[in-house]
């Protein structure tokens, strides 16, 4: 990839060194947070529920844990579900998507059928009754949204690999009998790269935000594990006398979500560029 392009679309297109601005501290402060010297589970009962201040930025909980520290280990937490998820979700949605836009027929009908089946279902409403009859927690929330979010990457990848599957190299690669795995490898998977990177991004989000959700209602991220979830939900009794307990993670879902948002409207841009 031409450095000069991508350089040459943040110039011209200033919204997007936002996001990449954002992301990069966050990424940054979420990878820092164990060398920090702050520790996160801290209690201090002369503090608690204190407001912003100079010794405080983000003020205190309820016990008097610094609300710095905790929300940005709340976001190690919401980013680490977001990424392991979204490759999850991205390595099922590109097999399915390619089997079934390559080879066709009875393949492509079973395995759309089952992409159907899923579709019609609420998956959120899903996503919480799993929850709920598996043990709570990290690695149970990352399997069980990866493993039901990939319907849209396989139907985006499948349209992708209908198109890619009807060009002239690909029909000669399969005329002079190059291997299907070959085939896959050499020339369909690198045309829809560029599509699977956008829609990977888009994943992101949408798993921050589910697990936001499920932690939010009792049944994603358990204590004393914080993630951005976890800590709205421990806000809500604190509302009245401390609203920025739910305010600063709520913030922090919103502009993250944007931002992935924005970093996939880039890479889709530049991507077009390239082509």
């Amino acid at each position: 990839m031409n450095e000069k392009k991508w350089l040459h679309l943040l110039k011209t297109n200033k919204q997007y060194w936002f996001p990449i601005i954002f992301l990069s501290v966050l990424s940054l402060l979420a990878l820092l947070a164990p060398i920090l010297p702050i520790d996160p589970n801290s209690t201090d009962v002369t503090q608690m529920s204190s407001p912003p201040s100079m010794s405080h930025i983000f003020g205190t909980d309820e016990v008097g844990r610094d609300y710095f520290i905790r929300v940005i280990y709340g976001g190690r937490i919401s980013l680490l579900v977001g990424i392991l998820a979204m490759l999850a979700s991205t390595l099922i949605g590109t097999v399915v998507g390619i089997v079934s836009g390559y080879f066709g027929g009875w393949i492509d009908s079973l395995f759309m059928r089952l992409v159907d089946i899923l579709s019609s279902i609420p998956w959120l409403v899903l996503v919480i009754v799993l929850s709920v009859l598996l043990k709570p927690g990290l690695v149970t929330i990352i399997l069980v949204i990866g493993c039901f979010s990939w319907m849209n990457i396989a139907r985006l990848i499948r349209a992708e690999t209908l198109s890619v599957r009807q060009r002239e190299y690909v029909v000669y690669a399969k005329f002079i009998g190059e291997k299907h795995e070959k085939i896959i490898m050499k020339h369909i998977f690198p045309a829809v790269l560029p599509t699977l990177i956008v829609a990977a991004t888009g994943s992101i989000s949408s798993a921050i935000m589910t697990e936001s959700a499920l932690s939010f209602l009792g049944v994603g991220i358990q204590p004393p594990t914080a993630s951005w979830g976890s800590l709205l939900q421990n806000a809500q009794a604190s509302l009245q006398n401390a609203p920025y307990m739910a305010i600063l993670p709520g913030l922090f879902i919103i502009i993250t979500v944007y931002s992935f948002n924005g970093l996939g409207n880039y890479l889709r841009e530049l991507t077009s560029v390239e082509g």
